[in-house]
């Protein structure tokens, strides 16, 4: 039902000291120096101001708080405390908000305001009365709070200890801002297995497998102390097969990238996703029915329904969707056909608001996105169509890789060639070797990695051999040697790095001959291993080395 990946350090829900570099009237907005690539995006309807009074807007809604002017409330220069809502995407910023909160297991702890709301999604009255009266007896002095849906049926005492746990919190990020200089990450948020436990894992979850024994000994550690009652829901998995085999999680990763769904009845869904918003189609297919032409498109549509909220949480996509349902002439079938869909779409975690069916058969929701989808986060634009198509990314075909390794491991033998794209040679090599001396631990086999130039990004052949075989065969570079190589620069995006590629796909780290890329050159060996080498540039006879 959903799938999340995190590659790189997650911003969205991270406290930042940043420093104002440019108030812009006519947009009502400004621009914060967070320390991140881009300045972050701050809009004047996402501002409190440093009044704490009794009428201090803290808690005016939004539509009142967008009119004021924001030069009267923050300027070039000054520092303000904010927190992520929005991760970069593209070429925008991130968008923060001066409206803390803290999210714990059962509720959210705002330093600001000092109201008591409770979760729209707790539906019953008397519950939502009682965690009310429960929410105003341990509402810190100073504070909002928040009750999750996860806190129904939870006693005063379990919501207590949460609300002190964040406390302790808040009062370590107050330490941090004092003593961190502007711009300045203060508080991070928890990582993705640990947002799973606090966000996910309830009791409708039945049990939680993780394939990492240290993660799972963290986790269930952490289990312990917040929510024992689910310690014996925890697995761990330690079985040879790979874990995404074993659950049949890989067929289903690759039909996530599919730009086609197929639904049972033999109609489909035909998804594109665009920066300006997403567009699903639905298509009745090989669906005939046996009734009325209407009958037959109500029950496609109805299908189709609940396979776009599937898909929508799956793929996590955001911002504005137009979904083209068949045309229907009934209005009771549309009522109908909506009615369904936003009791589906009910399920989902993220905030949506649904439009009414239009008469072309049209319905426009938007999702709350918080960062990139599961498919810009897992693949990249394709050069070969300036993105009008989708390859895997290189960090992709590198864990495909990977995984196909742990799967050759009873084939015998103690070492494995493997040819693929230079670009994919690159990732799997890492900075300095470190990601090929990992893998190689991790697997316990000797690892011959070299660029095959005729291959497509996502090509690889993989061969089982021995390391007396392969260091006979393919390690008959030495040190101090001198080879000829062409010089290029790194193709993986954020590594600035100077490359050298034998005519046999050998990669060289090369210390020195930025002028010479696009070029072949001499290069002197100074370091081999079995994946790579390390060598200085020989320029006009003389070795140009680093220190020079």
């Amino acid at each position: 039902m959903e799938y999340r990946v995190e590659r790189e350090e997650r911003v969205v829900g991270s406290i930042f000291k940043g420093i104002v570099q440019n108030v812009l009237p006519g947009m009502d907005a400004a621009f914060v120096d967070i320390g991140l690539e881009r300045n972050a995006f701050l809009y004047v309807g996402d501002i409190l101001p440093d009044d704490r009074s009794d009428n201090s807007p803290a808690s005016m809604r939004r539509s009142e708080l967008r009119r004021r002017k924001i030069k009267e409330l923050i300027k070039p220069g000054q520092e303000l405390m904010v927190q992520v809502t929005k991760a970069p995407r593209g070429t925008k910023g991130a968008r923060v908000t001066t409206r803390i909160s803290l999210p714990g297991r059962y509720l959210v702890l705002m330093p600001e305001g000092g109201s008591v709301g409770v979760s729209r999604k707790i539906e019953d009255r008397k519950e939502r009365d009682r965690l009310n009266r429960i929410g105003a007896k341990i509402l810190p002095e100073g504070f909002g709070l928040i009750l999750r849906t996860e806190c129904e049926t939870r006693s005063q005492a379990e919501l207590h200890a949460d609300v002190q746990v964040l406390k302790q919190l808040w009062a370590q990020v107050m330490e941090s801002a004092k003593r961190l200089r502007a711009p300045a990450v203060v508080h991070r948020d928890q990582t993705l297995l640990y947002r799973t436990i606090r966000d996910v894992f309830g009791d409708e979850i039945d049990r939680l497998v993780i394939d990492d024994p240290e993660e799972y000994e963290k986790v269930s550690m952490v289990a312990g102390m917040a929510a024992p009652k689910l310690m014996e829901k925890i697995e761990l998995y330690d079985q040879e097969e790979p874990i995404f085999d074993h659950f049949g999680i890989e067929d289903d990763l690759d039909r996530l990238l599919e730009h086609k769904v197929f639904l049972k009845s033999g109609g489909s869904l035909v998804i594109d996703e665009t920066e300006a918003l997403t567009a699903i189609d639905i298509n009745t297919g090989k669906q005939v029915g046996n009734k009325s032409l209407s009958d037959t498109i109500l029950k496609a549509n109805l299908e189709a329904s609940e396979e776009v909220c599937r898909q929508l949480r799956l793929r996590d996509m955001g911002g504005i969707i137009v979904i083209d349902f068949i045309d229907m002439e009934s209005a009771s079938d549309k009522k109908t056909l909506l009615d369904h869909f936003e009791k589906t779409l009910g399920k989902d975690r993220a905030r949506t608001r649904v439009g009414r069916v239009s008469s072309l058969g049209l319905v426009e929701i938007t999702r709350k996105r918080t960062g990139e989808s599961v498919t810009e986060a897992i693949t990249k634009l394709c050069p070969m169509c300036d993105g009008r198509g989708r390859i895997a990314s290189f960090d992709t075909v590198a864990l495909w890789i990977e995984r196909d390794l742990s799967r050759k491991l009873n084939e015998g033998g103690d070492a494995f060639l493997v040819e693929c794209h230079p670009a994919v040679v690159e990732t799997l090599i890492g900075a300095d070797g470190e990601e090929i001396e990992v893998l190689e631990h991790e697997l316990k086999r000797g690892l011959y990695i070299r660029a095959n130039f005729d291959f497509e990004y996502d090509e690889y052949e993989i061969k089982t051999t021995t390391i007396e075989e392969m260091d006979a065969k393919m390690l008959d570079t030495r040190r101090a040697q001198v080879v000829d190589c062409g010089v290029r620069s790194s193709s993986v995006n954020g590594l600035d790095k100077i490359i050298g590629w034998t005519d046999e796909g050998f990669y060289i780290e090369l210390l020195t001959g930025e002028e010479m890329v696009g070029h072949r050159s001499k290069v002197i060996i100074q370091d081999v291993r079995r994946s790579f080498a390390v060598g200085d540039v020989i320029v006009a006879g003389a070795v140009k080395t680093s220190k020079s």
